[in-house]
């Protein structure tokens, strides 16, 4: 038997073709899989998938998002759905204060969807007609709508190209007197250098308010994002580490603010320290965006499984991330040294066609989704998306606004984000529920790689 276990080594190693095989051998065979690295020999050494060969992988074989237990997360849904109890109350309250617990603030609002929750946030910051909020420009749109609702104009502040986030040497140059918010996004769910920026707007008295939509339970120095600033924003859609369908939450350690907060989507009824006279109705101007109890039910079982799951996105995505260290033309998106976790809502590298011999990005994108590998090209341009345009070219813009400040050829010069402008052109994205299969699994996806790399001549000629 002994003498079979290193035949198969010494196959192993023999056939794994080019640099990653080198790479995977050593790693199965010490983590005890070497059952998976005959079929990553195999798949190293066939012809790529979409040109006829064997798929590196089936997608069928990713683990499925949202993830359901009905043994575990079902009583207390069906608890709230037998009640009759389904409108804000006891159950939306208890998820308040878990969430709270969780992120490290004092307090939080649940409200129903991410986008709303950071409209809102703007909004009892005090953010309105004429005012300015700095933005990231590779974003999910959302970030720069809920400027947009409440009447202000985003003003884009370039990346930084190794963490894709806001570049915090690039904000004080885009701050004007009519800057009212810093609104950086830990996009993909990794940290933004918040202590810089934190001291920058300390040193022009601005607000910031976090985008952590993407980042639950991501941490900077070991404390959770969403807690820096003077409110965070969190997203519990369908595809977020916490998936509810939809659903938002903002957490400050502000009672003013949350409760004004409430106020406004309670249909500006008196709560907490936002009191008006008892009994004589509203004392503001507000909506309707109350959080369900049913909603807030299926948060508290995803939440039991969060920390957990977090931490194997991180393991998982530290070892992809060695895997492909040696595969020309990749580069994974860095983390800020004081990053402690992250929340890989979305693994993120930057391809180079020159590297993989001129195969475009979008043949890249097509043979790893052949291979089995799901795979995206991310976000494209924000800060030059039409929408912009056709906000400036309404009634409300047009009189709050000069025609000046309203020229989009100007807006469009003095918003010019080069660095973000090269990303768009160049990211590729895995979604976060990839993270969560076997740490074996993430050989597969270097396999795939390192296939479409061995192949990529053919591949070019192929998919012209």
């Amino acid at each position: 038997m002994a003498e079979k276990k290193h035949s198969r080594r010494d196959f192993i190693i023999k056939n794994a073709t080019g640099g990653i095989g080198a790479l995977l051998a050593p790693t199965l065979l010490a983590a005890g899989g070497a059952s998976a690295a005959p079929a990553i020999a195999e798949t190293l050494s066939s012809k790529p998938a979409i040109l006829g060969g064997s798929p590196a992988w089936s997608e069928s074989r990713w683990p499925k998002w949202p993830r359901w237990v009905p043994e575990t997360d079902e009583p207390k849904v069906l608890d709230v759905l037998r009640s009759g109890v389904w409108s804000r109350a006891g159950v939306v309250t208890e998820f308040e204060k878990e969430w709270a617990g969780a992120i490290g603030t004092k307090r939080c609002l649940a409200v129903v969807n991410g986008t709303n929750a950071l409209v809102v946030a703007l909004s009892q910051m005090g953010v309105g007609a004429g005012d300015e909020v700095l933005v990231p420009p590779y974003t999910f749109i959302s970030t720069v709508t809920a400027v947009l609702s409440n009447n202000a104009v985003p003003v884009f502040v370039d990346i930084d190209p190794a963490t894709y986030q806001m570049d915090p040497a690039k904000i004080e140059a885009k701050i004007t007197p009519r800057t009212k918010v810093i609104l950086p996004v830990h996009i993909m769910g990794l940290p933004v250098d918040m202590k810089r920026i934190n001291a920058i707007a300390k040193k022009h008295k601005l607000l910031v308010l976090e985008d952590a939509c993407q980042a639950h339970f991501a941490e900077i120095d070991g404390k959770r994002v969403g807690s820096f600033g003077d409110a965070g924003c969190f997203s519990f859609q369908n595809s977020k580490n916490l998936p509810i369908g939809e659903g938002g939450a903002i957490v400050s350690n502000n009672d003013q603010l949350i409760d004004k907060c409430f106020s406004y989507t309670n249909l500006g009824n008196p709560y907490g320290t936002a009191i008006g006279s008892v009994g004589t109705g509203s004392f503001m101007q507000g909506t309707k965006l109350r959080f369900s109890e049913y909603q807030a039910a299926v948060g508290l079982a995803m939440l039991k499984r969060l920390d957990q799951e977090t931490t194997i996105r991180n393991e998982n995505a530290a070892y992809l991330s060695q895997l492909l260290k040696d595969i020309p033309g990749l580069v994974p998106q860095k983390t800020y040294p004081d990053a402690t976790r992250s929340a890989f809502h979305l693994y993120a590298m930057r391809y180079n066609a020159d590297a993989f011999r001129g195969l475009k990005r979008d043949d890249f994108l097509k043979s790893l989704r052949a291979e089995g590998v799901p795979c995206s090209s991310g976000y494209t341009r924000l800060n030059v998306q039409p929408f912009l345009a056709q906000t400036f070219g309404t009634q409300t813009y047009r009189k709050i606004y000069s025609k000046k400040e309203l020229d989009i050829a100007t807006y469009n010069k003095n918003n010019h984000c080069p660095e973000n402008d090269k990303l768009c052109s160049e990211a590729v994205w895995f979604t976060q529920n990839m993270l969560l299969a076997e740490r074996s699994d993430m050989e597969f996806i270097a396999a795939a790689i390192k296939k479409t790399y061995n192949n990529a001549d053919q591949l070019k000629a192929s998919l012209k």
